[in-house]
């Protein structure tokens, strides 16, 4: 996540999507073209690792990019409800963004976390992933790595 932000403070900004579009594949960037710069960041804050708590505490104010496992079946497929499959390591390919967190009816606590897959997967986009789950990661390696912008 870190070069992420590190592109948008050399770059000036980022363009709308409109202007940019996310297209899901590998190809060249095209920093060059940038010409409608909606977003600046001053800086960013990395999130001590393997701490849920500090996590948390960031989500509260606003959405923290991290990284996960999301390569395993279960999780590609995931429709819907609190994901706790245990298949789901902390192996991270995947960057997503926590936006929430929240207890669902039976008392399962759980991160709310928008995927950039589209609104056909998950719950609108979305997914729930089990939080306070019995690993120092947290589910999917949620925990491990996670960072959010400041502007100053």
């Amino acid at each position: 996540m870190d070069n992420a932000f590190q592109f948008i403070m050399k770059n000036k900004g980022v363009d709308t999507e409109e202007h940019y579009p996310y297209t899901a594949m590998q190809g060249k960037c095209l920093a060059n073209h940038l010409k409608h710069r909606v977003v600046t960041i001053d800086g960013y804050e990395d999130i001590p690792e393997n701490d849920e708590a500090a996590l948390k505490k960031a989500v509260a104010h606003q959405p923290v990019s991290v990284a996960i496992e999301a390569d395993q079946k279960a999780f590609q497929l995931y429709i819907g409800g609190v994901f706790s499959d245990v298949s789901c390591g902390t192996d991270l390919d995947h960057g997503v963004l926590a936006v929430g967190y929240g207890v669902d009816a039976s008392g399962v606590n759980y991160w709310t976390v928008k995927n950039s897959w589209g609104p056909e997967w998950g719950e609108h986009g979305y997914i729930r992933l089990a939080a306070g789950v019995n690993a120092k990661e947290g589910m999917c390696g949620i925990a491990m790595i996670a960072s959010y912008p400041v502007k100053t």
